[in-house]
C-alpha cells in the first residue's frame, strides 16, 4: 500500500464555518445593543417621570373686587325714644292708682293721687299766717297814712312819720311773703296729682295703694311709674374702630328681632359718640327705628347688619390662600415667567372662608390657592386645569 493512499485527496473547506462564526457573534452583539438601547431609554423614561414628580402641581385662583361692600352684623340694644321715670314730688300716702303697665296714656292725663296730711296741714297754717300779715299790713298802712297827713301840720316830727311809713313797708313784705308761701303749697299740693309727661305707654309700676310715698328721686323717693315713648325707638351698638368711619349720619341698616325671626326693620344713624372706648375699642352710634305697629320692645335685644362701602383698592381672595410664616402674612402667586414668587399682603377685614386684602396684591396677580408646603420662591410648578391635564408652567 502506497503512502497517498492514507490522506485525502481534497481536504474539507473551513470557509463555512467561519461565516457560521461571524453570523453568531453579530446576533449576539444585535442582542447586547437591543438590550443596551432599551435600558437607556428606560432610564431616559424614568428620569422624565422623576423630573414630572417634582415639580408640584398647584391651583390658580384670580382676585376679584367686589361689586358689593361687605357686611357688618353688631349687636345692639332697643330704648325708648323717651323714657321718664315719675317720682312723687310731695310726700304721703298713695290713695290710688289709675293705669297699669301697658296702658297708653296722653300728656298731663292722672296716673294716681296722692294723700298729704302733712302738707294740708302746713298749707292751712300758711294762709292762716297770710291773714294775719294782711291784718297787720292794713292797720300799719292805715296809721302810716295818718301820720302822713298829721306832717303837714307841724303836730308830728318827720322822723315819726318816716317809722310809720317803714313799718308799713315791713308788715306788707311780711304779707307778700306769706302769700307767696301759701301759694308754694298750693304748688306743691298740685303735684299730689301724678300725671303722664306724655303721650306714651307706661311701661312700669312700682308703687300700691297705701304705700309710704316720699318725695325726690335717687336714694330718698321711689320710682312710681316709668312712662316711655316706643312709636320710634334708639338703637345703640358698639362699632368697631376700623369701621366707624364707614358708618355716619344718614346711614341704613338692617335689624331684626328674636321675636320676628323672618321680619327686618330699617334703622337709620342719626348719632355717633365720636369717641373711643379705650377698653373695647369701639364708638357708640345710635340709630332710629320706627315702631309705630308696636312690635318692637324697648330694652330688647337687636341684631344690625351694615353694608359697607366698596373699597376702591380692596381684593378679595380665600383663605386658604394666606400662609403665615416668619415673613408674616404671604401669597404665593405665579409670575409671568412661570416661577413661584412670594408677596406680603395687608389683610384689612376678615371674612372667615374669605379675607379682603387692602395692600400687596392687584387684581392681575395669579395666585396660588393653598400652596403645598415646602413651595419657595422661584420654584417651578405646574397648573391643574380644568380638565384634569397638566400644563408645564415655565413661561
Amino acid at each position: 500500500m502506497s503512502s497517498e493512499s492514507t490522506f485525502p485527496a481534497n481536504p474539507p473547506s473551513r470557509r463555512p464555518l467561519r461565516t457560521a462564526g461571524i453570523v453568531g457573534l453579530l446576533i449576539v452583539l444585535g442582542i447586547v445593543a437591543t438590550g443596551i438601547t432599551l435600558r437607556a431609554m428606560e432610564a431616559r423614561k424614568l428620569k422624565a417621570w422623576t423630573d414630572a414628580q417634582s415639580v408640584q402641581t398647584v391651583s390658580l385662583i384670580q382676585p376679584m373686587r367686589d361689586t358689593q361692600g361687605p357686611a357688618l352684623q353688631l349687636p345692639g340694644r332697643l330704648e325708648a325714644y323717651t323714657r321718664a321715670p315719675i317720682f312723687a314730688q310731695v310726700s304721703g300716702y298713695l290713695k290710688s292708682w289709675n293705669v297699669d303697665i301697658g296702658a297708653r296714656v296722653k300728656a298731663g292725663q292722672v296716673l294716681a293721687e296722692i294723700e298729704t296730711p302733712e302738707l294740708d296741714q302746713q298749707l292751712v297754717q300758711a294762709r292762716a299766717d297770710l291773714q294775719s300779715a294782711q291784718a297787720n299790713a292794713l292797720v300799719a298802712g292805715t296809721t302810716a297814712k295818718r301820720w302822713e297827713a298829721l306832717r303837714g301840720s307841724d303836730s308830728v316830727a318827720q322822723q315819726d312819720v318816716d317809722q310809720r311809713t317803714a313799718d308799713y313797708t315791713a308788715k306788707a313784705a311780711i304779707a307778700a311773703a306769706a302769700k307767696a308761701n301759701v301759694d308754694r303749697l298750693i304748688a306743691t299740693k298740685a303735684f299730689a296729682r301724678i300725671v303722664a309727661p306724655f303721650n306714651g305707654v307706661v311701661t312700669a309700676r312700682d308703687t300700691d295703694v297705701g304705700a309710704l310715698v316720699n318725695a325726690g328721686a335717687g336714694g330718698v323717693g321711689q320710682e312710681l311709674f316709668e312712662v316711655s315713648d316706643v312709636k320710634q325707638l334708639r338703637v345703640y351698638v358698639q362699632v368697631p374702630q376700623n369701621y366707624a368711619p364707614a358708618i355716619h349720619d344718614g346711614t341704613n341698616a338692617t335689624l331684626s328681632v328674636p321675636a320676628y325671626p323672618d321680619q327686618q326693620f330699617t334703622a337709620r344713624v342719626i348719632a355717633a359718640a365720636d369717641s373711643v372706648n379705650s377698653s373695647s375699642g369701639t364708638t357708640l352710634v345710635q340709630l332710629l327705628v320706627d315702631n309705630a305697629n308696636g312690635k318692637l320692645l324697648p330694652g330688647g335685644y337687636a341684631s344690625l347688619k351694615f353694608n359697607l362701602p366698596v373699597s376702591a383698592n380692596a381684593i378679595r381672595i380665600p383663605a386658604s390662600a394666606l400662609v403665615f410664616d416668619s415673613r408674616g402674612t404671604v401669597v404665593a402667586t405665579l409670575g409671568a415667567n412661570g416661577q413661584v414668587l412670594f408677596k406680603q399682603v395687608k389683610i384689612s377685614r376678615d371674612f372667615g372662608d374669605s379675607v379682603e386684602i387692602g395692600a400687596g396684591l392687584s387684581p392681575t396677580d395669579r395666585v396660588i390657592d393653598t400652596p403645598p408646603d415646602g413651595l419657595a420662591d422661584g420654584d417651578h410648578v405646574e397648573v391643574a386645569t380644568t380638565t384634569g391635564a397638566k400644563a408645564a408652567a415655565h413661561g
